[in-house]
């Protein structure tokens, strides 16, 4: 069976992993630190840096695909792992689009997909100029390295605006300004597509950020139109065939009373992606490996009306009650419940795992997803 490389030793590349196992395939994953989420499972790791080349060379050999689950690797390294005959995927000059926020900005302007007014920042008067361009509905954005909120400002004057601007870019930070959109929701469409141009979408989802955090997210969007939904799905899969993007997408957007507004991108498994474990005929991991594998993708069909995701972040305390105990409870109060654990140490506010229920009726669904993922978090159900 085909030797599958994972760069970056997160949950995603844990959870593929999982999905890896149940397709026979071989694995290796290079992780930066032996107790790293992918690390304490993988049967193979190498121990590296990625942005280290001759770590990255040395994890790469005999692989007959290797991904990611950041986005981070140096792009003329890929290109060079590429340049010597590695299938890497996706490839660079798709890869640049969710590494560079400025330059997906652009791209996505140039295909027609609908993106904020936006522009470089370099100065203070260029913040100055932008800040008079919207009337003050400014958000300043690093283009390079941000995620979970981190890399995102909302300055509440022009004086201030151009004086974060100034400091951010005297330290050195690649920046650039978009306009503030007032938003309804936040939905997400995630779609997959492999080397030989199959493109699969799954059903539109909302997602719910607690400080630029996704903490909840619901497949189908409750009560999303039906011309909107598909819209936003044939947005996603646009979006991957002009990008030429390989593997899984997930194009994070903004719900207006107008229409949709693209928010991210992100090439990879996707936390929004994880009701998918439970609720789809074929997972985000699965078909991420089939894709950067150029495999037949699965079907995206969900397998119940509603699957609801409850991310597990840690509590401002650690409960005395050990996980496995609260993992117990769970499973006697909700045996629907799925609980995933990302093998990771407690802190505040750390994406320690998830909950998956499927159902049928959405507010039950819901509650009993939140009261889990809260036992799970603060070892009390919720509302005691």
């Amino acid at each position: 069976m085909p030797t599958v490389v994972v760069v970056g030793d997160g949950q995603l590349a844990r959870m593929m992993h999982t999905a890896a196992i149940e397709l026979g395939l071989n694995t290796r994953v290079l992780a930066g630190a032996e107790d790293a989420s992918a690390a304490q499972v993988f049967g193979e790791v190498q121990m590296g840096d990625y942005s280290n080349f001759n770590d990255l060379e040395r994890a790469v050999e005999g692989a007959n695909a290797v991904t990611f689950d950041h986005e981070h690797v140096p792009n003329e390294y890929a290109q060079a792992l590429i340049d010597a005959g590695v299938n890497v995927e996706p490839r660079p000059h798709a890869l640049i689009f969710a590494q560079d926020k400025l330059e997906q900005r652009t791209k996505l302007r140039s295909i027609g997909a609908p993106v904020p007014v936006f522009a470089p920042i370099t100065s203070a008067a260029d913040a100055h100029a932008f800040w008079d361009r919207v009337e003050g509905a400014v958000c300043l954005k690093a283009s390079r390295g941000g995620y979970d909120g981190n890399g995102v400002w909302f300055p509440d004057t022009r004086e201030k605006c151009a004086q974060l601007a100034q400091h951010l870019v005297d330290k050195g930070t690649p920046l650039y300004a978009e306009r503030k959109i007032p938003f309804d929701r936040e939905l997400s469409a995630m779609v997959a597509r492999n080397r030989s141009g199959q493109v699969l979408s799954w059903p539109v989802v909302e997602s719910v950020q607690d400080d630029g955090i996704c903490r909840v997210a619901i497949s189908p969007a409750p009560q999303l139109d039906s011309d909107l939904a598909a819209y936003c799905r044939d947005l996603a899969v646009r979006i991957a065939t002009e990008l030429d993007v390989t593997g899984v997408l997930a194009v994070e957007l903004f719900q207006t009373g107008e229409g949709v507004v693209v928010n991210e991108l992100a090439m990879r498994p996707h936390n929004t992606g994880h009701w998918t474990q439970e609720g789809s005929v074929t997972s985000q991991f699965e078909q991420h490996l089939r894709a950067v594998l150029d495999w037949p993708l699965g079907s995206t069909e969900p397998v119940a009306p509603v699957t609801v995701m409850v991310n597990t972040l840690g509590a401002e305390k650690d409960p005395a009650m050990p996980m496995r105990e609260r993992v117990v409870e769970v499973m006697r109060r909700y045996p629907e419940a799925k609980v995933h654990l990302y093998g990771k140490n407690w802190r505040p506010g750390r994406k320690m795992g998830h909950v998956n229920i499927t159902g049928e009726d959405y507010e039950q669904v819901r509650a009993s997803a939140e009261d889990a993922a809260h036992f799970i978090v603060h070892a009390e159900w919720k509302g005691k």
